[in-house]
């Protein structure tokens, strides 16, 4: 569920950014810190494999076809795992579909931090790296091993 709820509310943003700001437009939001900038992305974060839709895509869908096996093939799963992964399917989805139907990932979320241009992102990036950061830190605090007990 939280998987499906997160690909609405990526693609929805999308779908909003796309039909309300022009490309490469950019929206001040907080001056000098946070801004809306629509740009199409072809490649990875940080602009890696530019022009490589095709093998991202199949990335991805290797990368989803091995999670899913993996959560599937686990003894237990705790409720902070079900919701990581339910945040890093869903961002994976999210930016799947657009790669495969429009040839590029929309990104809109803009930031400089301490001068830095930080690479531009959207709302399924964000849900990967929330989830990976939370099953990251469920790990840290409790020692699960691989086949989902804990130690």
């Amino acid at each position: 569920m939280i998987a499906v709820l997160g690909v609405i509310i990526d693609q929805l943003s999308k779908f909003i950014i796309t039909n309300s700001i022009e490309l490469n437009e950019m929206v001040t939001i907080i001056e000098d810190f946070f801004f809306l900038r629509h740009i199409r992305n072809t490649g990875a974060a940080w602009g890696i494999m530019s022009s490589n839709t095709l093998i991202l895509a199949l990335i991805s869908i290797v990368f989803l076809f091995f999670l899913i096996n993996y959560i599937e093939k686990m003894k237990e799963i705790s409720k902070i795992s079900q919701i990581s992964f339910g945040l890093i399917i869903g961002g994976i989805i999210g930016n799947l579909i657009d790669r495969l139907l429009r040839g590029y990932v929309v990104d809109f979320f803009s930031f400089i931090i301490f001068k830095y241009h930080y690479p531009i992102f959207n709302i399924a990036d964000i849900l990967i790296v929330v989830g990976a950061f939370l099953l990251i830190i469920e790990f840290v605090l409790t020692g699960d091993d691989k086949s989902g007990k804990r130690k």
